[in-house]
């Protein structure tokens, strides 16, 4: 009980989820309209994503993208060794629970005056070498819980870390998606466009012809030009896009824009989901990595004030050595030669110009700012979701009043 001690400082407590019942004020149409050739769509409540939710499209291609984009990319690498990196500074703060032993070996030669050894001047001390080896063990009981509560904010740092690596991954995959979604959409409107050019410029072989039977007039011909011309405007930016695009989904993967090879994704590749899973309010913040990384930094503060409060209390030391010294090394393994200390020791702190009160002070502010924080991470996935619900409630509203125009 001694060595565990009493841990000062505040207890983490996990912050309370959302009360609201509903992303929105209005709630969202359980079936959406389906597009053209498409199932309709349900909106699945208190249904958690899938890990490998890109695999709701069914698309054998993306689903090849996307896991050479969590094997390859930087973004995700980089993620993953700040976690290992973390989750060594958890061990190196468990460290301080186990005693510290250190070995020590060392030669000296010297000469020093007689009466430092109180001989008498009148002799002469002659030169001489020193030998000796030995072994320290040094522990700190944590009695006010400064080590725990250390070890406690390095655990809450591992535990942001891993949050965070799921959060690249999550973005990645995403942005994996939607580029291959631009590309398709941009294909498809291209192709779309490339059969309109090809039908005016028909259209301005026939218009021609007319001219110069005298059937159409000169303006005739202007028009239909322009209008071929206006069409062909149009092939540029997309193919900008596409380009764009595969220059991003090449970083993505891991791979130079030079030297990627873009899939050929079609927008027939892609199968529009039959469901769509939503989480609760309650839940949100249970499953959502940038919220859970919030809450892992604000228990990471409340650590931290624990810490400061612990540097405030008397800290303790015992501390034991063994060893021996002989003026040769032959003679380091006599028994008469051995030489060994035992310590114990206090350290109370007692005028520190009010610098522990303000570390202390500071800590606590520190938690302040990362609650704050983090009911903003939560109200801003809130409303994410909630711009998602209405714009694909909006989208389903125009698909209607189309087809009824």
């Amino acid at each position: 009980a001694l060595l565990g001690g009493c841990a000062v400082g505040p207890d983490f407590v996990h912050p309370h989820p959302p009360k609201a019942a509903a992303y929105t004020s209005v709630a969202a149409a359980p079936q959406l309209v389906p597009g053209a050739g498409e199932p309709g769509q349900r909106v699945i409540v208190d249904q958690a994503l899938p890990a490998a939710w890109w695999q709701l499209f069914r698309s054998p291609p993306l689903d090849r993208l996307v896991r050479q984009a969590i094997a390859h990319s930087p973004t995700i690498a980089a993620a993953q060794a700040r976690l290992l990196q973390a989750q060594q500074a958890v061990a190196e703060a468990r460290g301080a629970y186990s005693p510290q032993i250190d070995a020590s070996v060392s030669a000296e030669r010297q000469k020093g005056p007689p009466f430092a050894l109180g001989i008498r001047p009148s002799h002469d001390l002659p030169t001489y070498n020193l030998y000796s080896a030995g072994a320290t063990a040094s522990f700190s009981p944590d009695v006010f819980g400064l080590t725990g509560r250390r070890v406690e904010q390095q655990q809450a740092l591992a535990q942001n870390q891993a949050y965070q690596l799921a959060a690249a991954q999550l973005a990645v995959t995403g942005n994996v998606v939607h580029q291959a979604l631009t590309i398709a959409a941009a294909r498809w409107q291209i192709e779309a466009l490339e059969a309109i050019v090809a039908a005016d410029e028909k259209t301005l072989v026939l218009v021609r012809q007319q001219y110069t039977d005298g059937k159409l007039a000169r303006t005739d011909v202007l028009s239909v030009q322009a209008q071929l011309e206006n069409d062909r405007a149009l092939l540029p930016p997309l193919r900008q896009e596409v380009a764009v695009a595969q220059d991003a989904l090449a970083i993505l993967v891991g791979e130079a824009p030079a030297s990627f090879s873009p899939p050929d994704v079609d927008l027939a590749d892609f199968t529009l989901p039959a469901e769509l899973p939503v989480g609760l309010p309650s839940a949100l913040a249970e499953r959502r990595p940038d919220i859970l990384a919030a809450e892992a930094r604000l228990h990471a503060a409340s650590a931290a004030v624990g810490v400061a409060d612990a540097q405030m209390y008397p800290s303790f030391t015992v501390s034991a050595s063994v060893g021996t010294a002989a003026l040769g090394t032959r003679s380091l393994g006599d028994g008469s030669n051995m030489v060994w200390t035992l310590f114990g020791g206090l350290t109370a702190p007692i005028f520190h110009g009010g610098a522990l009160t303000a570390q202390k002070q500071a800590a606590i502010d520190q938690f302040h700012a990362e609650l704050a924080l983090y009911r903003q991470t939560v109200l801003t996935g809130l409303g994410q979701v909630a711009d998602l619900l209405r714009s694909l409630g909006h989208d389903a509203e125009r698909v209607q009043a189309e087809r009824q125009a």
